[in-house]
């Protein structure tokens, strides 16, 4: 288990009971109520470290390197059920961008996320989850087939961006990116988002637009990654602390804005410590917002995530 640097005083009391452990067990001395002193202590300092996150450390938990990506999430929910799509019938196929058809609880849904890698070839395979234009014109295409046959669409965001290199600027990244918003807000079938990992910029819109957006608890969403903002506003990364804070970019900041529905508990410690718990968790929030869904018509469906989006963004001053 790898450990970020405001979980050092968890690793310190798991090291002391692993010691503990090992010399109960190869001498005769009674060392239980030490071992139960320190596992006390081991849960009131996870609790006090974890129900005190900054933005900043938020961040640093959505990027954990052993946290759930997509592929993970979409295994652990369809199982054997998932039938991968690829291409976008116009480039290539975009490996960042991950998408096909599975079933949730007996019920198909067109699930379509981004992909990162878990080491170096996979990361540089998958494009650090940053999607070019055909990876948002694959997505776009395969919520255009589930429109067809009358399929729910499940969004999975995870992403530090669109890939903004000179070529994704030559294919029309930004254009793939508006289209894929425009199409989705007047898309026929109900549409539920989950950001499971890092939302930033243009690269989560892409495919974020929902009838139901949901953010687990320690994930960010925002126009901006810290470290960006802080190198335009301050030309240094070392204000990324405070450009989180003014970002906004939490799940409850978001919640309290009104720009998503809500909020996805994670287990104590994240869902890289309890993977089991979090898919159920994402698999009963998807099930409970997709049966609120399927009583609308799609008229109704449409004005209502119309209405949602124009609202976004008022303000009395």
């Amino acid at each position: 288990m790898e450990y970020l640097d405001f979980e050092l005083p968890i690793k310190e009391l798991e090291d002391q009971l692993d010691k503990c452990v090992i010399i109960g067990q190869e001498s005769e001395v009674d060392v239980t109520q030490t071992c139960k002193q320190i596992e006390k202590k081991l849960e009131e300092t996870k609790k006090n470290i974890y129900k005190n996150l900054t933005a900043w450390q938020r961040v640093q938990m959505s990027r954990h390197p052993n946290r759930p990506y997509t592929m993970d999430h979409i295994k652990a929910l369809c199982g054997d059920t998932f039938l991968e799509l690829f291409g976008d019938r116009a480039f290539k196929d975009d490996k960042a961008m991950v998408g096909g058809l599975g079933k949730i609880n007996g019920q198909s849904y067109m699930i379509i996320g981004q992909q990162k890698g878990y080491n170096t070839k996979t990361r540089q395979y998958r494009n650090f989850g940053m999607a070019n234009p055909e990876g948002y014109r694959k997505a776009l295409r395969l919520m255009k087939m589930a429109e067809k046959f009358g399929i729910p669409v499940v969004t999975l965001v995870d992403t530090p961006g669109a890939y903004p290199g000179l070529e994704a600027e030559e294919r029309g990244q930004g254009e793939a990116i508006a289209r894929n918003i425009l199409e989705m807000i007047r898309l026929k079938v109900p549409i539920i988002t989950v950001i499971v990992g890092e939302g930033a910029s243009g690269g989560a819109l892409g495919i974020g637009v929902g009838d139901k957006v949901f953010m687990l608890e320690n994930t960010w969403y925002s126009v901006i990654s810290p470290e960006s903002c802080s190198s335009i506003l301050w030309r240094s990364w070392e204000y990324k602390e405070q450009a989180a804070e003014a970002l906004k970019l939490t799940a409850t900041d978001m919640k309290k804005q009104k720009l998503i529905d809500d909020i996805i508990p994670e287990p104590l410690g994240g869902a890289h410590h309890d993977r089991e718990t979090t898919f159920k968790t994402v698999e009963k929030y998807i099930t409970k917002a997709y049966n609120e869904l399927k009583e609308l018509s799609t008229e109704d469906l449409i004005m209502q995530r119309m209405d949602k989006y124009s609202k976004m963004g008022e303000f009395k001053e």
